[in-house]
């Protein structure tokens, strides 16, 4: 029931909208190649949703 889902920078925040510098951010990512494990809930797919073009999303 605890689901959690790996996310993946992939792509360079420079020049980037602030707002999706900070979403990365509050995921914990501001290099390329930072992963972090997040809960699975509707407060992290938003943030994923908002930035998904910068980052690669594993499901566990």
């Amino acid at each position: 029931m605890d689901k959690k889902i790996t996310i993946e920078l992939v792509k360079s925040l420079n020049g980037r909208n602030d707002k999706h510098i900070a979403t990365a951010a509050s995921l914990g990512l501001r290099k390329i190649g930072n992963k972090t494990v997040q809960p699975d809930n509707p407060q992290t797919r938003g943030k994923i949703a908002q930035i998904g073009y910068l980052v690669k999303v594993t499901e566990e």
